[in-house]
């Protein structure tokens, strides 16, 4: 377990996550306890008592004094750091008192819009300046250089732009996604094996079977890992752009919350981003597995089809919710049961495909 780059069994692993965890939640417990301050048993006196009246300020501040000395200890305050049940146990009053659904869903709704332009902005952008040796010369260096802006500095900007609905949110976070990823792209470009394209260019083909069979695999299968590095940069852009303007989202919400100074809240809104967080990377290596499996496995196996195509009309509904609104006036509700039906559908498709290929795969 010392030695340099070695390796853990799959027990130790578990096990030593597990005593991690364990102490990390006592240190936060422990200085939780630190940082908290006493609750006393004490209230200023009531100015408005007639019995008060004719005293002058002396007797007023010594009757203060009295009282606060002779204050009982009737708990604790954790206004700084709360402890992890505290945290816990505030999760019922998230759900109860504060939305905490409404805004979750608000937030993961524009964190997915934000994916999407910006991987769609990038794959455009990116595949230019990659390709064309005329665009790479023209773009590739100021393009790179914009992975240094300061984006949260660039906030007032895209309000005066886009205002301040949820379209400025959407827009912060694709330009804030989009800087790192279009290098990215044209890097996984230029890394494309030349025995792969020698070979393709051997068998006779043209340009666009060798982007379809050569460079579309290797990029994207790369780029499935880049996604999951930007998923915390996402999410710290999309919480920069919900708290400019407080009208929905886990960034509104915590700041309503901070300014309230409910810190129990406050970390338990930012466990929970966390937690979508991690979602989101086991989603990404998920669909790794699935829409890239010479990866992973050595041989061909049944139901990869099924799951496949379902994984591609579910990308297809996503698209066409973000993009049909844009041309078509379509009222909410239909998009909305429309779209939950094809989803229910390609989801049927995905459980069936993946029963396929949990049997075809016992055996290896």
């Amino acid at each position: 377990m010392f030695d340099l780059r070695g390796q853990l069994t799959q027990t130790q692993s578990i096990v030593l996550g597990i005593i991690g965890g364990t102490v990390l939640i006592a240190l936060w417990w422990v200085l939780a306890e630190i940082l908290a301050v006493p609750a006393l048993d004490y209230r200023a006196p009531n100015l408005d008592d007639p019995a008060l009246q004719n005293l002058n300020r002396d007797s007023l501040l010594r009757a203060d004094s009295i009282l606060f000395v002779n204050a009982r200890q009737v708990g604790k305050i954790y206004k700084i750091l709360p402890t992890p049940l505290h945290v816990v146990q505030a999760y019922p009053k998230l759900l109860e008192e504060d939305n905490m659904i409404k805004h979750t869903l608000h937030s993961v709704w524009l964190n997915l819009k934000g994916y999407f332009w910006a991987i769609l902005i990038s794959f455009l952008i990116g595949g230019l300046i990659g390709f064309i040796p005329l665009f790479n010369g023209l773009f590739a260096k100021p393009v790179d250089a914009m992975r240094y802006l300061p984006i949260s500095a660039l906030t007032g900007l895209f309000m005066l732009w886009f205002g301040l609905g949820d379209g400025m949110k959407v827009a912060f976070l694709a330009f804030g996604i989009l800087v790192y990823m279009i290098p990215v792209i044209v890097q996984r470009i230029r890394e494309v094996e030349d025995v792969h394209l020698q070979t393709s260019y051997t068998l006779g083909a043209g340009n666009w079977q060798t982007l379809r069979a050569v460079y579309f695999p290797s990029v994207f299968s790369k780029f499935m890992e880049d996604l999951r590095v930007l998923t915390a940069i996402s999410w710290t852009y999309i919480i920069i752009a919900e708290i400019l303007n407080n009208t929905g989202g886990l960034g509104s919400l915590i700041y309503w919350l901070a300014r309230r100074d409910k810190t129990d809240k406050v970390f338990a809104v930012l466990l929970l981003i966390i937690l979508i967080g991690i979602l989101q990377d086991r989603l990404f290596v998920y669909l790794d597995k699935r829409l890239f499996p010479h990866k992973y496995y050595k041989t061909r196996a049944d139901g990869l089809k099924e799951v496949q195509t379902g994984i591609y009309i579910v990308f297809g509904v996503f698209a066409l919710s973000i993009l049909l609104p844009l041309f078509v006036s379509i009222p909410g509700d239909l998009l909305v049961q429309g779209a939950g039906l094809v989803f229910l559908a390609a989801l049927g498709l995905i459980v069936m495909g993946e029963l396929k290929l949990w049997k075809s795969l016992e055996g290896v």
